[in-house]
């Protein structure tokens, strides 16, 4: 297995892209500490996750709260001896944000995904550095779309904050690579597979005035094999960025949009 012996937290683990990416990680042998503040939803995770035979547990975590992210941080050090991969896969609704052209975007909506996605990011982010410098060796991943990389119309401040993801995964690479750690993101297309594009698409379709199918056919043509990434083919990604088979990839972006962005 891949991630054999290795611990993970992944934070906004009740959500469709954090469980996907748990249910991964213990498959490949990962012991994985949830997060989240959906406490049903993490204890119907873990019972999944051990009944297959894998090893999880989960705290009720706010990720953009420093005290409670440096807390559960030392916590799982506590419990597991050591720390390997963090993945943070937390969101915010959409509704207000995108699907608004900028002219008539309210400064607060604006700033509201810039502000909470680079607050949460650098905290988890800092506390996973902070423990793994002192074993030289760790992973920090992130998800991004493609608008990281490419303009679009109608994603607000989206699009700031993912591509400042993207710029902060280079700067802990310059700061922290050459001491074993390997920050690296995944760049995927909008995943259908999940509520949150469901939404996000529907905003877009209505902002235009076309149907949310004819939409999503739309965003999908862009793509060279005509299809949005899956949520199987990011877990995949995450998995080899995460395992020792990826030990050359360092402050980069694995890029999964089959051609609708790239660097």
């Amino acid at each position: 297995m891949l991630l054999n012996n290795k611990n993970a937290i992944i934070y906004g683990a009740a959500g469709a892209v954090g469980s996907a990416m748990a249910r991964a990680f213990a498959r490949e042998g990962a012991r994985v500490f949830l997060t989240g503040r959906n406490p049903a939803r993490l204890k119907d995770l873990v019972a999944e996750i051990t009944a297959a035979g894998g090893k999880a547990e989960f705290a009720l975590v706010d990720a953009l709260d420093e005290p409670a992210v440096e807390s559960h941080l030392d916590q799982v050090l506590a419990k597991a001896g050591g720390l390997d991969v963090t993945f943070n896969a937390i969101g915010i609704p959409q509704p207000g944000i995108q699907g608004v052209p900028l002219t008539d975007l309210a400064v607060d909506n604006f700033l509201r995904p810039i502000m909470t996605y680079a607050r949460t990011h650098f905290l988890t982010a800092r506390g996973a550095a902070r423990r793994m410098v002192a074993r030289k060796t760790g992973v920090i991943l992130m998800h991004t779309p493609e608008p990281a990389r490419s303009g679009a119309p109608l994603i607000g401040g989206m699009g700031p904050a993912w591509a400042a993801m993207e710029a902060l995964t280079r700067d802990l690479a310059a700061e922290f690579g050459a001491m074993g750690i390997r920050p690296v993101c995944l760049r995927s297309t909008g995943l259908p597979e999940t509520a949150t594009i469901t939404v996000v698409f529907g905003l877009h379709a209505q902002a235009i005035g076309i149907p949310r199918e004819e939409f999503q056919a739309m965003m999908e043509g862009m793509s060279h094999h005509r299809r949005s990434t899956t949520l199987r083919e990011l877990t995949n990604a995450g998995v080899f960025a995460a395992s020792d088979l990826s030990s050359g990839l360092v402050g980069t972006v694995l890029n999964l949009t089959a051609g609708k962005s790239s660097d």
